[in-house]
């Protein structure tokens, strides 16, 4: 119902504005009893202490009150957020997301056709290069894998009309503003470097899990079997292109976590928002060290792809022979967007083509480019055990 999500949200702002208040007051709180504490330093009677003490015990009683009134409206909020969501989707179908429903129904029904009469049903579909263009929201299978890795979501990603161009990439500015009086004459500002980088979109080329024997006569919807088949494909190639410019990062060496921690602090400029995409080997190793108490060294976070982070940067697994070879302890340390841009060309066609066991089958075709855009942002790292 459309009108309570109305007052669901009204009520949700109210609250939210209430919890900002009660941020600032507790923070007020907070200013004062710090002051209070310093002034203890400067105290010379009993009773100037006794006093300071009243002041402190009435504002930690204070203070307590405002965290556990604050706690009882975080908890209102987070209901009203639960329910609010649980609205949303109880909500009907209407107006675009009806048409657009509709719209892509009729889409996999003109495909269906295409691709059972090998071509000769072309109402409804868009033909490129002499396959047909499988739009993009029929390649995202219905249901997401719980495991699924992505690294076109931590890359800068460029879509792209044309097979070659010229990406400009600035380079991270060391410059700060200076101060300038009012009507002065503005200061001669810093240069900023702009590289331009080069791109040529490559076609990628692969078969689908179905042919004609498959589709003969078939009466369920071979765009449903074709459209997680072809994602996987396109996912697990730009995976790999992805990595193949993550290993052309300059090369360094790092042994047990201080090695690592000598490369994230000495190595990556803090501009960066560095993480670590390792190898399965090498999170395996790093999993199993402990302190001396023979607690593990990883910090929990369930934010993470893996579950941790080392020194507060996320980690990220990947199959050994996307960065090495099996066994070998390899990572990317760095900053994955600002080193990595990938050229999309975002046209994933499909045709028939022949096949030497089943005739013809139906071959994919994606087009992309990957290309390093910032040699500072990142290096890779061959990790060793500490002795």
């Amino acid at each position: 119902m459309k009108n309570k999500s109305i007052v669901l949200q009204a009520k949700l702002g109210i609250r939210q504005k209430a919890l900002d208040a009660f941020n600032a007051e507790i923070e007020e709180l907070h200013k004062r009893s710090d002051e209070i504490m310093e002034a203890i330093d400067a105290v010379e009677t009993e009773d100037d202490l006794n006093a300071i003490e009243t002041e402190a015990n009435e504002l930690q009683a204070q203070l307590d009150e405002k965290e556990a009134s604050k706690k009882l409206l975080e908890d209102e909020i987070d209901e009203l957020k639960n329910q609010l969501q649980e609205q949303n989707e109880k909500k009907p179908e209407q107006g675009a997301e009806r048409n657009m429903k509709k719209a892509t129904v009729e889409t996999r029904d003109a495909l269906n056709k295409y691709i059972k009469s090998k071509g000769e049903e072309r109402e409804g579909v868009k033909l490129v290069d002499g396959g047909v263009l499988i739009p993009v929201e029929i390649l995202k299978p219905t249901t997401k894998p719980e495991v699924s890795l992505d690294l076109t979501e931590v890359v800068n990603v460029v879509k792209v009309n044309s097979a070659t161009g010229k990406y400009g990439v600035i380079e991270k500015s060391k410059q700060k503003m200076p101060t300038t009086a009012e009507l002065e004459k503005n200061p001669e500002l810093g240069k900023f470097k702009i590289t331009n980088v080069e791109y040529s979109v490559k076609t990628y080329r692969g078969s689908l899990a179905v042919s004609q024997e498959m589709i003969d006569d078939a009466d369920y919807d071979v765009m449903g079997l074709i459209g997680e088949d072809a994602h996987n494909q396109e996912l697990t190639t730009k995976n790999y292109a992805i990595c193949e410019i993550l290993k052309t990062a300059s090369p360094q060496a790092a042994q047990g976590l201080d090695g690592l921690k000598d490369v994230l602090n000495t190595k990556i400029k803090s501009v960066y928002n560095t993480r670590l995409i390792v190898t399965d080997s090498m999170f395996n190793a790093l999993d199993k060290v402990k302190d001396k108490t023979g607690r593990y060294m990883l910090q929990q976070d369930v934010t993470s792809p893996t579950g941790y982070r080392f020194s507060g940067k996320v980690i990220q697994r990947v199959p050994d022979d996307m960065l090495g070879a099996e066994g070998e302890m390899k990572a990317f340390i760095g900053d994955p967007k600002a080193f990595v841009t990938l050229f999309d060309r975002t046209a994933t066609t499909a045709k028939w083509v022949n096949n030497d066991i089943y005739g013809e089958v139906l071959a994919l075709f994606t087009r992309f480019d990957t290309k390093k855009t910032d040699e500072a942002a990142g290096k890779f790292v061959t990790y060793t055990d500490a002795v």
